[in-house]
């Protein structure tokens, strides 16, 4: 399937989703106290397409994008979006500046402690390299000694670091990890040659691959789980029932699929982890 008719087969997804909505569907949960009275008020740093990106007019798409948007129509509020980048998002969450973090946030133990999490994506990590990989790299081990862009304070970043622990420790050279404020920073620093490689999820790799700007060297590696993150609870406790009915209607299902995205293995969804103490 070329990139040009994977991308009518989601925009026409995308349209009949929206019709449908905009045909009569009414909220079937109470509607929950959120920041802005009427609202769902999402941080997003849309710069990994196809899940989180901005069109050519501006305009933001991709699947957590529509995921969000269902969710607040479960929930009888206006969807809202806050475009920042993901350092600011867990202090803004914190600080009441948005309700939700909708970015696919990976799951630790340490960020469950910080917010309330519900888990509802699958994602690994990949590594891109220039067009056509010039410099032949098939596995992590090949990175040693080079220099990897990635996006500051994200869990890529993490995994990057550990890839270079991981090369240290089997007496390779180890890597240079430079970040950058955005995954979009990062890939044109690629691109101009800055860096041998980036870092990003499996999905984002794929689609930068597909388009022919890059090529996605090494995947699936660190397959984790991705999350919505609150700051309070009973909102959190609305999304996971928005989340189960968006499931059984198929809803959930479908958008996943048509994203080549990984659906979580549960059943059903929940809050994972304590949440704030």
């Amino acid at each position: 399937m070329t990139l040009f008719s994977n991308r009518r087969r989601l925009l026409a997804g995308a349209a009949l989703i929206g019709a449908a909505l905009l045909m009569g569907a009414q909220p079937s949960l109470a509607q929950p106290t959120t920041i802005n009275p009427g609202k769902l008020t999402m941080s997003i740093n849309p710069t990994l397409p196809p899940l989180q990106y901005v069109d050519d007019q501006g305009q933001l798409q991709g699947m957590r994008v529509e995921l969000g948007n269902a969710i607040a129509e479960k929930l009888g509020l206006e969807p809202e979006y806050v475009r920042i980048e993901f350092a600011a998002m867990v202090p803004g969450l914190a600080a009441g500046r948005w309700d939700m973090i909708n970015t696919g946030i990976f799951w630790t133990e340490e960020r469950s402690q910080l917010m309330y999490m519900v888990p509802y994506e699958r994602a690994a990590i990949s590594f891109l390299t220039a067009r056509d990989n010039p410099l032949g790299i098939t596995e992590w081990q090949q990175l040693a000694g080079y220099s990897v862009g990635v996006e500051l304070g994200g869990i890529e970043e993490n995994r990057t670091r550990e890839v270079n622990d991981m090369l240290i420790a089997e007496g390779l050279d180890g890597i240079t990890v430079r970040t950058f404020n955005n995954f979009a920073e990062a890939f044109q620093a690629l691109r101009a040659g800055q860096v041998e490689a980036a870092t990003a999820i499996d999905a984002t790799a794929m689609y930068w691959q597909e388009r022919g700007d890059f090529t996605r060297a090494v995947s699936g590696l660190f397959p984790q789980t991705a999350t919505f993150a609150f700051a309070d609870k009973a909102l959190a406790d609305a999304v996971v029932v928005a989340l189960d009915e968006l499931k059984a209607e198929g809803f959930y299902d479908e958008l996943f699929d048509r994203y080549g995205v990984l659906k979580i293995e549960e059943e059903s969804f929940a809050i994972v982890g304590p949440g704030p103490q």
